[in-house]
């Protein structure tokens, strides 16, 4: 796969703008994967085991954009429910490859171009949306108490929201330093949000980012650039019925069973 010129030199350089990003993989001559070195830019990087933080076993680290490690409990990632979302279930909405696939490289039918500044250079971020993505969120913020969360950072993020979200169905957005860093993982917490987990679903196409709350996740598919896609639109159905219950577990285990 093609990549921008002196990658090397700009992994370098990144390499201490993005939290846990080894020095030896930044400027490692060996043919990166097949995702590309600029995916630690937009959301999970795994590594390893030599570069991992201390994993203390009774409770996972709270790790700050910064890379330090956070010591004090951590009050509740979101703010009271809002009167008009008494009584919804939470839905938690990965971004990267679940609602939108971005690059560095330049792509023609992308459909939004972020300008990010990174160490004092502005790169053009392309975006592509999945298909019948605007259909999805119209009606997932229609029904439920909608939360963005991304392990990418928010300078990306937060801009690609913007653009994306034309019905204000995020009620609140979380990015990175949301996450828990878990064995060489940024997890989404969900015990974390201040919400009762009967009344959380997690829309993720990674497993590693809801390692800690597996049967409250709702699986989809990577998605990269198949224009053919139609698991968002497949979704609406099983959402609007998922929307009535009281305790979305028995649902969720009875879809995993029979899928």
């Amino acid at each position: 796969s093609q990549h921008l010129p002196s990658v090397k030199t700009q992994l370098t350089r990144w390499s201490s703008l993005f939290p846990g990003t080894p020095a030896h993989v930044a400027s490692s001559s060996k043919k990166p994967r097949s995702r590309g070195f600029f995916h630690s830019f937009f959301c999970c990087l795994c590594h390893d085991e030599a570069d991992q933080l201390p994993v203390n076993n009774n409770a996972p680290l709270l790790v700050e954009e910064n890379g330090t490690i956070s010591k004090v409990p951590a009050k509740p990632l979101l703010p009271q429910i809002k009167s008009q979302d008494a009584g919804k279930i939470c839905v938690v909405i990965d971004l990267d490859e679940t609602l939108v696939h971005s690059s560095f490289k330049p792509v023609n039918n992308a459909d939004f171009i972020i300008p990010v500044e990174i160490d004092g250079a502005v790169h053009q971020v392309y975006v592509l949306k999945r298909p019948h993505v605007d259909e999805f969120l119209k009606r997932m913020g229609e029904l439920f108490e909608c939360v963005l969360f991304t392990a990418s950072l928010a300078k990306y993020a937060d801009p690609v929201s913007d653009l994306l979200d034309k019905w204000g169905a995020f009620r609140c957005r979380l990015f990175r330093e949301s996450c828990v860093f878990h064995r060489g993982n940024y997890v989404k917490d969900l015990s974390r949000l201040g919400r009762d987990l009967n009344k959380v679903i997690i829309v993720d196409n990674s497993p590693a980012s809801y390692i800690f709350h597996p049967d409250n996740a709702v699986p989809v598919a990577s998605w990269f650039d198949d224009m053919s896609d139609t698991e968002l639109l497949d979704l609406i159905p099983f959402f609007e019925r998922l929307s009535k219950v009281d305790d979305v577990y028995a649902v969720l285990k009875q879809q995993r069973t029979s899928s």
